[in-house]
């Protein structure tokens, strides 16, 4: 199937950044031994992907908005879509010659109550050139292949993904409740390190679930349109319908989802 025409001019936007990343983690993998390290490098090169995204969809669409990791919030016309960018999902692994990262790219649609829905995503890893890419009502894709969540019913033969929280982030007694819930019900819990790639293989069924808190806009936005244009479901904690604004999500399909949510809301009343 092709690509719709919002989808392509994002997919041009993170392959034409795609090129700078692939050098800058080649680069990386020298600086790992400096004295210095690479971790300044590394930010420079977030920005760089940041600024050469932004300069495609800016091109494509002047007037509108843009929310991006490195730049903040850029208002355009209130009237019209705004973009979502993360340019490097995945920051740490970078960071560390780790090769699982991801640019991840939304639009968000204004709704006349104020608040906005995610109507094209697209995930891209650029080591394994992979295109995830979503458009509402349109199903989840994996390049011109349809994708779907697995099908998978028992949390015992379930591999769930999660986000670890880290020094400075994320609520440590809340997850090790949760972890403490979920993990003995599962076939395995991991820890990759790129939320949009975590949701983009929820969607691919290659993760048959994910949960994290106290993350961003940027880091879900795409992926959680992946997974429910792939037949999933994503909620909050409480099971409604305000992941981002209460920065709380659960993402797996409908026979499991309904089992890890029982879960998750017996690990909240024992915090």
């Amino acid at each position: 199937m092709a690509a719709p025409g919002l989808i392509s001019i994002m997919e041009r936007a993170a392959r034409k950044a795609a090129p700078l990343l692939r050098r800058d983690f080649g680069e990386v993998q020298h600086l790992q031994v400096s004295r210095k390290g690479p971790a300044d490098f590394v930010s420079i090169a977030d920005k760089r992907s940041e600024n050469t995204i932004y300069e495609i969809l800016k091109h494509a669409r002047p007037d509108w908005g843009f929310l991006g990791e490195e730049t903040g919030a850029i208002p355009g016309d209130p009237t019209k879509p705004r973009w979502i960018v993360d340019p490097l999902d995945g920051t740490s692994n970078f960071l560390h010659a780790i090769p699982h990262f991801a640019v991840s790219i939304a639009v968000e649609e204004p709704r006349p109550d104020g608040t906005g829905e995610i109507t094209q995503a697209l995930v891209y890893q650029p080591i394994t050139d992979e295109s995830f890419w979503a458009e509402k009502g349109r199903g989840a894709w994996l390049h011109d292949s349809r994708i779907r969540v697995s099908s998978r019913r028992n949390l015992n033969e379930a591999l769930i993904a999660t986000g670890i929280p880290f020094a400075g982030h994320g609520n440590f007694d809340q997850w090790e409740a949760i972890f403490r819930q979920i993990s003995p019900e599962v076939a395995g819990t991991r820890r990759f390190g790129a939320a949009a790639l975590d949701l983009a293989w929820v969607a691919a069924g290659r993760f048959d679930a994910y949960w994290e808190s106290e993350i961003y806009p940027w880091d879900v936005a795409a992926g959680m349109l992946l997974v429910r244009e792939a037949g999933g479901f994503v909620t909050d904690f409480r099971g409604g319908d305000k992941p981002i604004e209460r920065r709380e999500f659960l993402a797996a399909n409908s026979g499991l989802h309904s089992k890890l949510h029982r879960l998750v809301a017996t690990a909240l009343k024992n915090i």
